[in-house]
């Protein structure tokens, strides 16, 4: 059976670990989002360089059961090598078509799938999943693109039609959530409202009580 999609995506940016005892924190997280339930996370690392993701990821892999999957953010020279599932893959990275030619087909793709409208041909590449957005203003990832809204992604869902799936991105929250699932999207991903809350696990928990 193919892997479905949750309807939580948390995105877990390396700048949240701690300089000190950053392992054992690493560790600890992994483990409490396996209990709490986190079927897909992806571990974005954009400043640290590869011998940092190569330090991190053997610990987020043990942390975290084999069923759960786990996606790299751009690298897909790395993918083999930390054992990870799938990776996500932006402008200037590597195109789907390209990397589904390096991993394969049981990998897990990822991409942008657009903003005000959707990337010209995006519905042909060979991807799991297309991210849009920013729904909302975020501090987490650096864009330039403007806010859409619930209203932009009601827009890219009609246009992509029913069958890609969408994963909404971009400052939202537990309550705003509910309208951009409404709205057409399958999945939101979530980084600062999970990651920067006191206890991520808990707050995961929460977001799936309410969101099924």
């Amino acid at each position: 059976m193919p892997f479905r999609i949750p309807k939580i995506y948390p995105i877990l940016d390396s700048s949240i670990l701690p300089p000190t005892g950053r392992a054992e924190a690493l560790r600890r997280l992994g483990e409490s989002l396996a209990e709490s339930g986190v079927t897909l996370l992806e571990y974005r690392n954009k400043v640290g360089g590869t011998a940092e993701i190569f330090r991190d990821a053997p610990i987020l892999r043990a942390a975290m059961r084999k069923n759960i999957k786990l996606i790299l953010d751009d690298r897909v020279d790395l993918i083999d090598q930390i054992d990870f599932d799938g990776v996500h893959v932006d402008a200037g990275d590597l195109s789907p078509a390209a990397a589904r030619a390096r991993l394969g087909a049981d990998r897990l793709i990822g991409t942008f799938g657009g903003s005000g409208e959707l990337v010209q041909g995006i519905l042909a590449a060979p991807a799991d999943y297309l991210s849009i957005g920013p729904v909302f203003r975020t501090q987490t990832k650096e864009t330039k693109k403007p806010p859409i809204g619930p209203e932009g992604v009601a827009r890219l869902r009609s246009e992509a039609g029913p069958g890609p799936v969408l994963v909404a991105v971009g400052g939202i929250t537990l309550e705003t959530a509910r309208d951009v699932l409404a709205a057409g999207a399958d999945t939101v991903a979530v980084s600062a409202a999970i990651f920067r809350a006191a206890d991520p696990a808990a707050e995961f928990r929460r977001w799936k009580a309410e969101l099924g």
